[in-house]
Order: C-alpha cells, then structure tokens, then sequence
C-alpha cells in the first residue's frame, strides 16, 4: 500500500503552453499519466504554443484527439480506471459521465482568479478591463464552467503597459507552481476544496478575431487596453483606413481632441477618441511586417481622415 500514491493512474486532458507545462512538470516528477487527450491543431491558427501530443508521444503516453462527448472517450478511460483526471487548458467541455470515471476527483486549471473571469479568454478579457493582476485557479471540474470549488490559486501581476503575449509567459509557472503544491493531497484525497462566492462571479465569453475591431468612440484607455490585449501572438486590434485593414499591434494614451477615429497628427500617427486620443506606435496594413510603424500606412493617410469608416 505504501506504492499506491506514486503508482495511481491520471488522465489528462491539456493543450497550448499552460498544458505542455502543466503536463511536463507531471511527467518529471514521475507521474503515471495513463493518457493524454488533446485537440488536433487548427491551420488557420497561429500556434505560438508548444505541442502536448509530441510530448506525452515522446514519453510514451497514448494520444487521443476523439471529441470528449464521443462514445470511445467515454469508454477508453473508464477501461484506464484513473484515479485523478487533470484539465490544462483543454479546450471543451468534458462530460460529466466522463469526470465521474476519476476515483479521486477531476480538476481543471482555469486562467484567472476565480470566481471572476470564468469562461473563455479570462486573460485577454482581465486586460480590456483594465485589470491589475490575473492568475490561475485549480478547481473540482463540475457541469457548469470553472464553478467548481477551489483546490488552490496563484497571482499573476499584469503590468500597466503589458501586453497579454508578455503575461502569458507567465502563466504556465504558475499553474506549474500550484499543480505541484497540490499533487500528492489530491493523490491522498486529502487536498482542502473552498466554495467559491457566486456574488463575485463573472463570466465571459469566447474570443473571434472579429472582436479585435477597434470602436473609436471608446474612451483612449479602453482603445489602449483593448490593442494590448490581442496584441500577437493573439490575433491583433484593428480599423479601416483607405478602405484596407489597419492592423494597431502597441499603442499608448496620449493628448488630443477631436472626432472619434479623426487623424489629428502624422508624425507621429495620433487618433482622437471618444474619449481622448491614442498614439498608434506599431501598425501596418494587413499583411505588412508588425515589427513597427508602417511607411505605406503614413503615406496614405492625411490630417483629417476618419478611421473605420472605410475612408
């Protein structure tokens, strides 16, 4: 008896950085993972993050990419009998009647502080906000999304002029840092579960690239926020100008009045808002290199123009 805790079987479901950590730091330590369950990656996304299906294939873990509700799923794992079943970032809902199968508990690692920033995207959301700090929660996997108790959490700080590419370079620690605190009282079925307060809750919603369209009648530091949000590796805020697409990857607030998406300076290239003005520092055409500011963007345009409206 004194092997079973070393020796009980996990099954994980995992995808992009935070479950290629997550998935790692499980196999190091020398987790029995009996199986891996992924998502086949999608060629019209810009995979910034790296594989967990080579890893689990290179430690010799199985590899499964079947939807969670498919029959087989369902099957394959109640045949590996898990004790734990582990969700890193895993990107849809897992049945109940699958949960169910794990002996000791299924838990997932949610990307923010829960309760707030429950759903999709808690990241990218937390920075249009305008949030401080971000983090990661681990908690009991139940039928709603991330309202499960809490296992454990850890802050993460967002920076006043940070990208979410630059905190997302932290993320996976922590939830590495957290999934390792909490492994062997999960394990020993002794790890200490706090409900979370419904009255704090908030939940948001999945993220398209379409969203990325800038309103210029928002105020300067909603604008900001919201380009430094989806800035890459997500996929970029963007406007019309000159009946093209203008992609706006760093921008910063600054002085200036005017109409709502008016260029009011060239040099450099500043925009009023609803609300104030913001400077766009990095820009370029769809298309173009967004490594910095765009010479074609600047000779096309003229004091005056409005953005967005196709101009």
């Amino acid at each position: 008896m004194s092997d079973r805790p070393a020796k009980q079987g996990i099954v994980v479901f995992a995808y992009s950085e935070v479950g290629h950590a997550c998935l790692k730091a499980l196999l190091d330590r020398g987790e029995n993972i009996l199986a891996l369950l992924t998502h086949e990656d999608a060629a019209d996304e810009r995979l910034w993050f790296q594989s967990c299906a080579h890893l689990a294939r290179e430690r010799g873990v199985p590899v499964y990419t079947a939807e969670p509700k498919d029959p087989d799923v369902e099957r394959t794992i109640r045949d590996l009998a898990p004790d734990l079943i582990f969700s890193f970032y895993y990107r849809k809902m897992i049945p109940e009647r699958v949960l169910s199968l794990a002996r000791l508990g299924a838990y997932n690692m949610h990307g923010s502080l829960l309760p707030r920033y429950r759903g999709r995207a808690p990241l990218n959301w937390a920075i249009i906000h305008g949030e401080k700090e971000t983090g990661v929660t681990l908690h009991v996997m139940v039928k709603a999304a991330d309202a499960g108790d809490i296992i454990d959490q850890e802050s993460v700080p967002i920076g006043p002029e940070e990208t979410a590419g630059e905190v997302a370079q932290r993320i996976p620690a922590a939830a590495v840092s957290v999934i390792l605190r909490q492994i062997d009282q999960l394990k020993a079925g002794t790890a200490v579960r706090h409900a979370q307060d419904v009255s704090r809750a908030s939940y948001f919603g999945i993220r398209r690239p379409e969203d990325g369209r800038i309103d210029w009648w928002q105020t300067s530091a909603d604008i900001f926020n919201l380009v430094r949000a989806v800035a890459p590796p997500f996929p970029g805020a963007f406007t019309e100008a000159r009946g093209r697409r203008l992609m706006v990857w760093k921008a910063r607030v600054t002085a200036g009045t005017g109409r709502a998406g008016e260029v009011i300076s060239l040099s450099p290239l500043v925009i009023a808002t609803g609300e104030g003005a913001v400077e766009l520092v990095h820009f370029g055409y769809e298309g173009e290199n967004d490594t910095g500011a765009s010479a074609s963007v600047l000779a096309s345009l003229h004091v005056g123009d409005l953005l967005g409206d196709g101009v």
